[in-house]
């Protein structure tokens, strides 16, 4: 049993083709678990939390893959970090202040009819950025429909309309 797991899945870092897709395979069901596990918004609000966590897993995962790592130590890591991501979206949701430190507040680019200079160069962001999130949002280009646009925590921008 062990020598047919070594032909299929193989050792260490020297992986053949069927080996590594084998691994691919695995790691594959792995992650459709971790992310259900994971829950919804780990891959919906795309929050900078969010971000770290698929960008994590991806990294630690592709580890298993290749063979750089050894297989159980990966898992284990990647059920740690899905495991975190709950806890700190669990905390996010009853603690106000928390969310502000973790994933950030949404930045005003637009009020008043006037353009937020200031804030927009923190954003990293032009006009013709701001311009693009309001036509994407409030579909127009109208700057007199509109009341304020903001930044989102997840760097969308988004315009509403007076």
């Amino acid at each position: 049993m062990e020598k047919l797991l070594i032909t299929v899945f193989g050792e260490g870092k020297d992986l053949n083709a069927l080996q590594m897709s084998s691994r691919g395979v695995v790691i594959f069901f792995i992650a459709l678990m971790l992310i259900r596990i994971s829950g919804r918004r780990s891959f919906g609000l795309r929050t900078p939390l969010d971000n770290i966590v698929s960008i994590s897993l991806g990294a630690v995962m592709s580890r298993a893959v290749v063979g750089a790592s050894a297989f159980v130590p990966v898992i284990v890591c990647c059920f740690v970090i899905v495991l975190l991501h709950r806890l700190l979206g669990w905390l996010i949701a009853r603690n106000s202040p928390l969310v502000s430190w973790v994933e950030g507040e949404k930045i005003p680019l637009f009020r008043g009819g006037r353009f937020d200079e200031e804030r927009m160069k923190r954003a990293l962001v032009c006009r013709e950025d701001v311009m693009q999130g309001v036509r994407k949002s409030a579909l127009t280009e109208d700057l007199e429909k509109i009341d304020k646009v903001y930044m989102e925590r997840n760097g969308d921008i988004s315009a509403i309309k007076k």
